[in-house]
């Protein structure tokens, strides 16, 4: 465990330096969280008077026992925004993850930690650590600074939508298990090219999933529900051990060294 934990304080001594890095950590949760928080504001007052029967038929599901139509939108406006923390712990570890393996390859800080008696299984675990750490905490950030925004901005129905115990399981369980997911891939990444900007561009693949599954909410195709949110932490479970296998076996000492010369 100690060989983990000094690996984690190395890498954040190193990658932490990346301008690029800090900016994806501290500010793309507030741009997440932020914009958001602007449309409610502004959507606060639309509909207030009307009823839910004026909604559209797919908006129903949003809508509680005596909503009015506008809070039934800032429901329907605040489930889609939700979406973003679950985006969030993809996108930020892809440039500390990705950085992680070819940062060091460039700076030629990699060939005495490869030399050093640690496991592969304790490097990566390391390395995993220090890039789901600090995702799942921003996300996590983000996501309450969120919920007290919408607390602040809307009425109480609102708020207690959002609150509600799906939307609390795809933040606090599938969110650092897209973390996971995001790391182990750009960590399998990393080691096979000797380009950080490569590395990344590759990584942010990954995102493609859930940015369809957003743009399919948002265009009324696809609505996320109990079912939906459930069958994603499935998958994304089990793509996290395929991925934590596949990276410890494809990460290969020997030819890493030997495409750092």
């Amino acid at each position: 465990m100690k060989k983990i934990i000094t690996i984690i304080r190395k890498e954040w001594a190193e990658v932490f330096k990346n301008r690029m890095v800090i900016f994806s950590v501290l500010f793309l949760p507030l741009l997440f969280t932020a914009l958001p928080l602007i449309i409610l504001g502004l959507t606060r007052n639309a509909g207030v008077g009307g009823l839910t029967a004026d909604l559209p038929t797919q908006f129903n599901q949003f809508c509680g026992v005596g909503m009015t139509s506008g809070e039934c939108f800032q429901v329907y406006m605040a489930s889609q925004f939700t979406l973003l923390f679950l985006m969030m712990p993809l996108i930020i570890p892809i440039n500390i993850a990705a950085y992680s393996i070819v940062g060091e390859k460039s700076t030629h800080s990699l060939e005495p930690l490869l030399a050093t008696p640690i496991t592969t299984a304790e490097l990566l675990a390391g390395k995993n650590l220090a890039a789901v750490i600090p995702a799942v905490l921003a996300t996590w950030a983000g996501f309450l600074m969120y919920c007290l925004g919408v607390i602040i901005i809307t009425s109480r129905p609102v708020a207690v939508a959002l609150l509600s115990p799906i939307w609390l399981a795809a933040i606090f369980l599938v969110g650092p298990l897209m973390a996971v997911l995001s790391v182990n891939f750009s960590l399998m990444v990393s080691s096979r090219v000797n380009d950080p900007r490569t590395a990344e561009q590759i990584s942010t693949v990954i995102i493609l999933p859930v940015l369809i599954l957003f743009i399919g909410q948002i265009s009324g195709f696809i609505f996320v529900s109990r079912q939906i949110v459930w069958l994603i932490a499935l998958c994304a479970l089990v793509l996290d051990i395929v991925m934590v296998y596949l990276a410890v076996q494809l990460f290969q000492r020997e030819t890493i060294l030997t495409r750092c010369k």
